[in-house]
């Protein structure tokens, strides 16, 4: 071997779900609507009542953009009057067990800092 070839080539981020991540934590609220979730809260209207602050127009930014992630699915019934629920994809799952950890991480980093 040529002791001028090189053996690694310089590693970057993971663009995609470095943004998704940078996403979901720019966004106030989608962690809110995790926990919407895991409460079995999943239609719009009850998400709206449920939170104080939370606005129509800004949840439905929000849903938009987790679904377009694949974090979230939304189920439309052909019903009257309409009815949409939200419901985490398999994906979503993955992609909130690592936030979990993100989280279990910061914890133990302000720990650090505590002691």
């Amino acid at each position: 071997m040529n002791n001028n070839e090189k053996i690694f080539i310089r590693k970057t981020a993971p663009e995609n779900s470095a943004r998704m991540v940078e996403s979901i934590y720019g966004c106030k609220w989608s962690l809110t609507v995790y926990q919407l979730l895991a409460h079995d809260i999943n239609r719009p209207g009850e998400m709206v009542r449920n939170v104080e602050g939370l606005s129509t127009k800004v949840l439905n930014q929000c849903l938009k953009r987790n679904v377009e992630f694949g974090i979230l699915d939304k189920v439309v019934y052909n019903e009257l009057p309409p009815r949409v629920e939200y419901h985490v994809t398999e994906f979503g799952k993955k992609f909130l067990g690592i936030l979990a950890q993100l989280d279990a991480l910061q914890d133990e980093i302000d720990d650090q800092y505590d002691a």
